[in-house]
């Protein structure tokens, strides 16, 4: 599935915007191209990286692409040297090949991506780059309880398509399915410690992601009653620190494929 739900919050997305941007910067920094004519963010949110990709390449035509028309509102009116469309991630084809098409922490939320990064790749310009960064966190507490909650409470009728975002395939998979149509392939994983601040402030940075799909599900009450029981579950995982923070360990998965 792509994020398509008008109801995502762009303001609570952007309490950790610094938090949020910084894999985005370390995905770019590796994108092997000097100029590009045609560049696309795909999953581009709210546009932070869209505008960085123009000022990266000044001369190119830069597009971005979102399924959610709330993000998509606050980035054209930041951006307003860049083109922004609406599109469902698994099936949207560009109208002129890309040399990049840049994608940070978007592409976990569609299926079948044996599928699915073939066909990006195939959408390129000759030479182009698809860059793309996706969370890893599939185990972790911060994603794993919310699957666990949803299916405890008077809640769990509303929750069964609520759009989970998918668990990634095994990094080998990734290399299998990518490496034999490129020319070169650039993989690696990272986790960030993000110290985080405020009451429950895991369940704040979940409440901008990868936990929306959940409560935009649910009726106010039983919005609230779930967000409560989640935060309730994850407390002892996340424990607040003598200084009042909290840790949250956040893996990325990154790579970088040209054709």
């Amino acid at each position: 599935m792509s994020i398509t739900s008008s109801t995502w919050d762009p303001a609570q997305y952007l309490k950790f915007s610094n938090e949020r941007v910084r894999p985005a910067f370390d995905l770019l920094t590796q994108v092997p191209l000097r100029t590009a004519a045609h560049v696309v963010d795909l999953g581009c949110g709210t546009g932070n990286m869209t505008g960085i990709l123009k000022q990266r390449f000044a001369g190119a035509d830069v597009l971005g692409v979102d399924g959610a028309e709330t993000m998509l509102a606050k980035a054209r009116a930041a951006n307003p040297d860049c083109r922004f469309e609406q599109g469902d991630f698994s099936t949207w084809v560009p109208a002129a090949a890309p040399d990049l098409i840049f994608s940070n922490a978007a592409l976990h939320w569609v299926a079948n991506h044996e599928t699915l990064f073939p066909r990006l790749l195939s959408l390129l310009a000759p030479s182009g780059v698809l860059a793309v960064q996706m969370p890893s966190m599939h185990d972790a507490p911060l994603r794993a309880l919310q699957n666990e909650v949803a299916r405890q409470g008077p809640w769990s009728r509303y929750l069964d398509d609520a759009g989970y975002a998918r668990g990634l395939l095994p990094v080998e998979a990734y290399y299998d399915v990518i490496r034999p149509r490129v020319t070169s392939l650039d993989i690696w994983q990272t986790t960030y410690l993000h110290v985080l601040t405020g009451e429950d402030a895991v369940t704040e940075w979940a409440a901008g992601s990868s936990l929306r799909p959940f409560l935009d599900a649910l009726p106010p009450e039983q919005a609230t009653a779930f967000r409560a029981a989640y935060s309730a579950a994850l407390r002892p995982h996340y424990p607040r620190r003598p200084d009042g923070t909290t840790l949250l360990p956040f893996k990325r998965f990154f790579f970088i494929a040209r054709i």
